[in-house]
């Protein structure tokens, strides 16, 4: 049969007295395709639970010509569940991921990457890591405290894969998915912050997949979100159907950046005690800021949320 092409077979056997006939259906591979769970050829985002209970963030996006994206992942604790869903969206007990985005090297979002390299390496296939970090000087100068980055750079050399550094204005492409990167790290912006070095150093990345827009902002602090509506005023560039809300939902980029993307829907990667405000004293009762920012969301029209503290969140496009 050509490549792509199937049938149905029937095969017959005995039992006892008794003749059985079992009908399959089959389609035909070519040596190297990858074999997707028919499940999950689609286009799809998957933003993922967390395990520890605290906030992360970790995506997945399929298509529906089989490709896989992973966005972040989480703390190490989360490995086995990314690595989980990978199998199941894949189909495959060694799961390949065409590209793997880092938006920036905070604990909560490449911790899961660097366990996986250090003590699983070969339980997936990655064609290519995305990402671009800061220097570790100033890195370092910024959170003392922080050495995520320092595993990472050391991990890294022994990783099979390939790295590639993103930079605002290239484009990837993913079968049925464009990837977009609208803001990286420079050294003129981050010489000029003195606070919050790491968040606003996130890649923020634009998803275009099934005819819908998505923009992933990791952690991008007021400042990056000043910085890229100042580069995209008058483009309506930041216009986007969805948007995962910066920093899980609280102390993110502005209200302003938000009214530019106008999305129909969110993504908030965000626990309950961070969606409803409350470390242990009752319903925003806290500092954080998240209660505010819902209610920006609902003043601005959005339609549909999609909230971690509520499970495995699907949105098929």
């Amino acid at each position: 049969l050509p490549h792509g092409g199937g049938g149905t077979v029937s095969v017959l056997f005995l039992r006892g007295r008794h003749v059985y006939r079992v009908k399959a259906v089959f389609t035909t591979y070519k040596k190297g395709d990858a074999i997707m769970n028919p499940t999950y050829c689609k286009n799809s985002i998957i933003m993922l639970d967390s395990v520890t209970g605290t906030q992360m963030n970790s995506f997945i996006i399929t298509t529906e010509d089989g490709k896989v994206l992973v966005m972040d992942g989480g703390f190490a604790q989360d490995a086995d569940n990314l690595i989980g869903w990978l199998k199941r969206v894949t189909g495959e007990e060694i799961p390949h991921v065409d590209g793997w985005f880092l938006s920036h090297p905070h604990l909560d979002h490449i911790t899961c990457l660097n366990h996986i390299m250090e003590t699983r390496p070969h339980d997936l296939t990655v064609d290519a890591l995305y990402y671009n970090f800061p220097s570790l000087q100033y890195l370092h100068a910024g959170e003392p405290s922080e050495h995520s980055t320092d595993e990472f750079v050391r991990l890294l050399p022994g990783f099979p894969t390939k790295s590639v550094i993103l930079w605002a204005g290239d484009v990837y492409e993913f079968g049925a998915a464009r990837v977009e990167c609208l803001c990286s790290p420079s050294p003129e912006f981050n010489r000029a912050l003195n606070n919050n070095v790491y968040n606003n150093a996130s890649c923020v990345l634009l998803l275009t997949l099934g005819g819908k827009k998505t923009i992933f902002l990791g952690d991008a602090g007021v400042e990056e979100g000043q910085k890229m509506l100042a580069m995209y005023a008058g483009t309506g560039k930041l216009k986007a159907d969805y948007v995962q809300m910066a920093h899980h939902g609280q102390n993110g980029v502005e209200r302003d950046f938000y009214e530019a993307v106008a999305p129909t829907g969110c993504f908030w990667c965000t626990p309950r005690w961070l969606w409803e405000n409350d470390a242990g004293k009752g319903y925003n009762t806290h500092g954080w800021k998240t209660i505010i920012v819902r209610g920006w969301m609902e003043e601005l029209g959005v339609r549909e949320n999609y909230v971690m503290m509520n499970g495995v969140q699907e949105l098929d496009l």
